[in-house]
């Protein structure tokens, strides 16, 4: 009686497909100076969007400034080396703030670190699988809807820090117990912080429309960083709320895993694979569409 066996040999398209990494793949087709500025400078810019963005959804998020920075680092290399599309790049990803706060609340940074693993080995499983194909079936409403409402949930979140409010005790984690509390603390809110903050979506908005190559979420940060340091405005920074951001990554240490942290961080886990896998394959179909090549799903 025949047996069904996955064809992995070294020559075979599925063994290719699953563990050529995207820099072994470019390296291949051929990559020379031109490619190289290229690359240099499309990297660069990401980087410059990426300290700031970094910091501001671990900060949402229930992380630490540091720990956003050492997660865009490592996995923005990780993903740039081994994703499946060449024209994609690594960064943070506001839809994941929802999820890591819930997790980080329920389960603490352990808890989080092990759905992080888990979801991971749920991809690998995916990719053997070939399930990333069928990425494409979900409808395209659903994504749209799920996105919209983590906006509207993250932005609720920054709706404290954004006017300096004081609140009495602890922000409530749900929209619907949130907006209330927020709303009560109004009259506590710091003119500072309102002006400064309203002055950097200015400076946001203005440079995206005259100047959109230019680097201006670090423009931004950096020019609130001066006026606050130069006119010594009463507002709270990273360095006064977190303590500053250190100088070095720390060393790598693996959390505590058994078999009840592993069950009760399940669901995270599974949460984290499927939105990643969607965000990963859909914003690499539109790099296809720009690029006219086609994408590894798997």
């Amino acid at each position: 009686m025949a047996t069904l066996t996955p064809d992995l040999g070294a020559s075979s398209p599925r063994f290719a497909e699953l563990f050529t990494p995207k820099l072994v793949t470019v390296l291949r087709e051929g990559y020379g100076l031109a490619q190289l500025r290229s690359d240099a400078l499309a990297g660069l810019t990401v980087a410059i969007v990426a300290l700031p963005l970094s910091m501001a959804i671990a900060i949402a998020s229930g992380a630490s400034p540091a720990q956003g920075l050492y997660t865009a680092i490592v996995g923005g290399f990780l993903v740039s080396a081994l994703g499946g599309s060449r024209f994609q790049v690594g960064g943070p990803a506001g839809a994941f703030i929802v999820l890591v706060a819930a997790t980080v609340q329920a389960h603490g940074m352990d808890g989080l670190l092990l759905a992080t693993l888990l979801s991971g080995l749920i991809l690998i499983a995916v990719g053997f699988l070939r399930l990333g194909t069928y990425i494409k079936f979900i409808p395209y409403p659903v994504t749209v809807g799920f996105t919209a409402g983590i906006a509207a949930i993250i932005f609720a979140s920054q709706i404290r820090d954004l006017l300096g409010l004081t609140l009495g005790g602890p922000e409530p984690g749900a929209l619907v117990e949130k907006l209330p509390v927020l709303w009560q603390a109004l009259p506590t809110a710091n003119a500072a912080a309102m002006m400064l903050a309203g002055g950097t979506i200015l400076l946001l908005a203005v440079l995206k429309r005259l100047r959109p190559h230019w680097p201006a979420m670090l423009m931004a940060v950096a020019g609130a960083a001066v006026v606050t340091a130069a006119a010594g405005l009463p507002v709270e920074t990273i360095g006064s709320k977190f303590g500053g951001i250190p100088g070095e990554l720390p060393m790598p240490a693996l959390p505590e895993i058994t078999l009840a942290k592993v069950q009760a961080v399940a669901p995270s886990a599974l949460a984290f694979a499927l939105l990643g896998a969607i965000e990963s394959l859909l914003s690499a179909v539109v790099a296809d569409g720009i690029t006219g090549r086609r994408h590894r799903s798997n």
